[in-house]
């Protein structure tokens, strides 16, 4: 029966002697008027679809790997964060939530309009702040306390780290450089959008050395919209796939260009006894199988590279690149 044709009144007759005499129960015609809904809370709207959150998951799991790198290489300590959960609420619930005091990081969404927020648990920031001086970064209970202007220092360099991580993560979406502002450790003094405003909340479980607790970064929903179009899976591999060699090169470049290399110079060799390396005195001479006026092999990490000659810069020593040695040569040198 088509739901928008009116009945006659002997259709209504029927009907009602049925429902008199139980041929049809009435709750099998609530059912059959009943359509699927879905609740939908005015007060907690999703304003991300599950495309976007998608996205956005494989963004920060790939900034939960660049900073546990970064932060593990700077601290010389096993740093592991990764991301727990990405949650939508409004900017007052995620100000309730945070410890105080903590540490909050305000930076700019440059080169968009806007700010958002880092949070650290502040066991973690003084886990960090200790290995920074030297310690073993394990924080005794009770010790959390306001941080003074050197360790805001340190804090302030480890944020930017994360800004870093962050713009690389977000590369294939959008080109970010974000900006510190300054650190706050009262969240009831941080107001950065009206409190019922959404925030999109990252939140990430982080473990420095023995110590572990969260890392959360919060962005209004009112800063993300301008990319949020760009937001979606299809648009993220297509931009990866159209990032140009060029560009891919000048990034590998850039990244091969930060690393650090030993660099030997062998001035010669020659052969001795025991006996006679334990009599060596300051002022003895060592005969060396190399003529003063021979090039000498320079070796990067431990590979022949270069042939040059020694000297001097200044009050330092020195040696002069003169050739540089071949994969064809080095390969017959090492094979003999």
């Amino acid at each position: 029966m088509s739901s928008d044709r009116v009945l006659t009144q002997d259709e209504i007759d029927d009907l009602l002697e049925a429902v008199s005499s139980g041929e049809v129960e009435t709750n099998e015609l609530k059912e059959k008027e009943e359509h699927n809904v879905e609740v939908y809370d005015f007060k907690h709207p999703n304003k991300l679809s599950k495309d976007q959150l998608r996205t956005l998951r494989m963004i920060y799991e790939g900034f939960g790997r660049l900073v546990s790198t970064a932060i593990s290489t700077q601290l010389r300590t096993m740093g592991k964060i990764e991301l727990a959960s990405i949650e939508q609420l409004s900017y007052d619930e995620f100000i309730r939530s945070l410890p105080q005091p903590t540490v909050m990081s305000i930076c700019d969404f440059n080169p968009f309009h806007g700010e958002f927020i880092i949070e650290m648990n502040p066991r973690v920031a003084f886990a960090i702040v200790e290995r920074t001086f030297g310690g073993a970064g394990n924080l005794a209970d009770g010790a959390i306390r306001e941080f003074t202007d050197i360790e805001e220092v340190v804090l302030k360099k480890i944020t930017k780290r994360f800004l870093e991580s962050l713009s690389e993560a977000w590369e294939n979406v959008a080109d970010l450089r974000p900006r510190l502002k300054e650190l706050e450790s009262n969240p009831q003094f941080t107001q950065i959008v009206p409190g019922n405003d959404m925030v999109i909340l990252a939140t990430f479980n982080t473990h420095i050395g023995s110590t572990e607790g969260l890392i959360n970064i919060c962005i209004p929903y009112i800063v993300l919209e301008p990319i949020v179009s760009k937001l979606s899976a299809q648009y993220w591999f297509s931009a990866a796939r159209n990032e140009s060699n060029e560009e891919s090169l000048d990034q590998l470049k850039k990244g091969l260009g930060k690393a650090h290399l030993p660099i030997e110079v062998e001035l010669g060799r020659t052969n001795i006894k025991v006996a006679e390396l334990l009599e060596l005195n300051e002022g003895d001479v060592l005969r060396l199988d190399t003529k003063a006026d021979e090039d000498l092999v320079i070796k990067v990490n431990d590979r022949q590279k270069f042939t040059g000659k020694p000297g001097k810069l200044g009050s330092k020593l020195a040696a002069e690149i003169i050739n540089a040695i071949s994969e064809e040569e080095w390969e017959g040198e090492s094979n003999g």
